[in-house]
């Protein structure tokens, strides 16, 4: 872990968070340092390699590191954020509207650490790098088989975002007929590089294999389903980076009114000039704006209390219609580009596609979310 070159008073003590680094550069919100704008800077100039490399670019990993962002979920005592809900997805917002698939494995890092923490509490051996990117799956993709030594895994877990550049990797294993999690070291592991998608491809969501592997019994436990709240916090991670990527959208498109385009086969001189333009562009803003709100209001209202079954299937379909609200209105945005903004050298393309394969994530499954909220009703 690098030094740290600054706190914020009554930060986290002698452990303070790596955000406490970047002090200098902005202003503390809810615990977490508002410093996107520099790491944006470098996620944005990187984005079109993370995508051509199927992973992060090395300087958008380095820059997130040094921010902070993999630090997100490390426990305070072991030097990181510990932060809630509420602040992941404003953080994770905020780097997607640059990359999203950079803010994609940010967001895997912060379930992965969830997992591990609670599955291990206290281990100094997980913790020992705050900074360490951590990547997972809570699909039992492998079973165990105790020995004398401990377990040994054999299976796979696809779609693992970020395994090419992770540490450990925090894993579904079924033990003796229980479900359980292992934390292994990426390293012990094979990849697979399953991943080939339209969309969000700058993950590496790859899969990753084991043979035979021994895992200490030390580092396998059973684990218990996980609660509404730990959903909603993972549901952040999948939802933030869409919605960032939406933001991302729509920054091209304000460029794009204050630049010389005007609508094509029109007598106008500007977008801005058309008021089928203005309304459009109204509209998409609206739609941007609604999902980021209802994000950051289930966010709060997981961060603030103990979550019912009612409440999830109320919550779960809030979250589904902020993602179908951001791809809407990206969808909205390529209408007002027009077919320029399929070329392959427009961003608005790239985050149409990483904007169109992350809202269909499971945690943003819509016909499931209305299925699971009209039972609820049904129910009442």
């Amino acid at each position: 872990m690098r030094p740290i070159v600054a706190t914020r008073t009554g930060a986290y003590g002698p452990a303070a968070s790596a955000y406490g680094r970047r002090c200098e550069t902005g202003a503390w919100v809810d615990g977490v340092i508002n410093d996107a704008g520099t790491t944006r800077d470098v996620l944005r100039a990187h984005a079109e390699k993370t995508e051509q490399n199927e992973r992060p670019a090395p300087e958008s990993l380095e820059a997130m590191r040094e921010a902070g962002d993999f630090a997100l979920r490390t426990p305070r005592e072991h030097g990181g954020t510990g932060a809630g809900a509420e602040a992941v997805a404003r953080r994770l917002t905020a780097l997607g509207q640059a990359c999203p698939s950079s803010a994609w494995v940010a967001g895997t890092c912060a379930t992965g650490k969830s997992l591990a923490a609670a599955a291990f509490p206290g281990s100094e051996e997980l913790f020992a790098d705050p900074d360490a990117v951590f990547c997972g799956s809570g699909v039992p993709g492998a079973r165990g088989v105790r020995d004398a030594d401990g377990v040994r895994v054999t299976g796979r877990w696809p779609n693992v975002s970020g395994c090419e550049d992770a540490s450990w990797a925090s894993l579904a294993v079924v033990v003796d007929g229980t479900f359980c999690f292992a934390v292994i070291p990426v390293a012990d592991l094979t990849v697979d590089r399953t991943w080939q998608m339209a969309g969000m491809r700058g993950t590496g969501s790859h899969t990753l294999v084991a043979e035979d592997l021994p895992v200490p019994a030390s580092r396998v436990v059973a684990a218990a389903p996980f609660g509404l709240n730990d959903l909603m916090l993972y549901s952040m991670t999948v939802l933030a980076p869409v919605i960032g990527g939406a933001r991302g959208a729509l920054d091209a498109t304000h460029a794009m009114f204050a630049s010389d385009r005007k609508p094509f086969m029109s007598a106008y001189t500007s977008m801005g000039e058309s008021p089928g333009a203005r309304h459009w562009l109204a509209e998409a803003a609206h739609l941007v704006d609604r999902a980021e709100a209802t994000m950051l209001s289930v966010a709060r209202e997981s961060d603030t209390r103990a979550l019912s079954e009612a409440d999830g299937a109320r919550l779960r379909m809030a979250l589904a219609d902020a993602g179908r609200d951001a791809r809407t209105a990206v969808d909205r945005l390529l209408d007002l580009g027009g077919a320029g903004g399929f070329r392959t050298a427009n961003v608005l393309q790239r985050f149409w596609r990483d904007v169109s394969v992350g809202s269909r994530h499971p945690h943003l499954n819509p016909y499931l979310a209305v299925e699971r909220y009209g039972s609820a009703l049904a129910d009442a």
